[in-house]
């Protein structure tokens, strides 16, 4: 099993969750963070980290953000989504963002 980032961290992207991760499986897109499955080693440090609370095991994953499974899968792989390692200051609206749900449509491939 993996662990996978869901909706939440969409337009948040706080990156508390690279610091502890001690594999550098998150990747980084323009307004949201995924993680590799083929990184990650199932530790569960991150799940914490995340002040949004968006990062489940995979068999933990709401029925409603089943489709963060693939997407995070698809999206690693993708160009331009590169490894985060370190912390970052998250985007100047985040807190606006952070309770916000339906924010599939805001995701920035």
């Amino acid at each position: 099993m993996t662990h996978v980032v869901t909706e939440s961290c969409i337009r948040c992207k706080y990156t508390d969750c690279v610091d502890v991760c001690p594999v550098d499986c998150f990747r980084e897109g323009p307004n949201m963070l995924v993680i590799d499955p083929d990184e990650c080693i199932d530790c569960a440090v991150c799940i914490p980290e995340c002040p949004v609370n968006a990062i489940y095991a995979e068999e933990d994953v709401p029925a409603d953000q089943i489709a963060f499974i693939k997407l995070n899968v698809e999206l690693t792989q993708q160009a331009g989504w590169k490894s985060i390692t370190k912390r970052k200051p998250p985007p100047d609206d985040a807190d606006e963002w952070k309770d916000k749900t339906g924010k599939l449509s805001q995701l920035i491939r």
